[in-house]
């Protein structure tokens, strides 16, 4: 059994979903990869995770609504929202709803490796004060 952090990633573009699979196994992590909310709600525990990769834009339920319902079930789980979208409004949009980043695509491989470190951190200090 593996002691690398979890991590999850929601895309509904497989491609993406495979690379950041991959991108996130380079980094010693491991991951579940998931093409909808639906899929990866259905797999969903509070505090499996060490933290959440999901894109902005998703079939059905978008990134923003599963991270906005996220805040509600498990609020300690942190989120990174990627998106193709490079506009300062939709940026801000994004990030005035709570995650802890907003990553343009293409991903910069080192700034989303900060960002999951970072999230580690969110993640083990959200554990101890539990």
């Amino acid at each position: 059994m593996s002691t690398a952090p979890l991590f999850a990633v929601v895309d509904d573009d497989a491609a993406m979903r495979e690379a950041l699979a991959e991108l996130l196994e380079v980094f010693d992590f491991d991951c579940r990869t998931y093409e909808g909310s639906e899929s990866f709600w259905a797999d969903h525990a509070p505090g499996r995770f060490a933290g959440l990769i999901t894109d902005l834009n998703l079939v059905g339920e978008s990134g923003l609504q599963l991270q906005q319902r996220l805040r509600l079930l498990d609020p300690a789980l942190p989120v990174i929202i990627i998106t193709a979208q490079s506009d300062p409004a939709t940026r801000a949009r994004v990030m005035a709803s709570g995650p802890m980043a907003c990553l343009t695509k293409p991903i910069d491989a080192q700034a989303l490796r900060r960002h999951l470190d970072d999230a580690l951190v969110r993640h083990a200090t959200s554990r101890d004060a539990e």
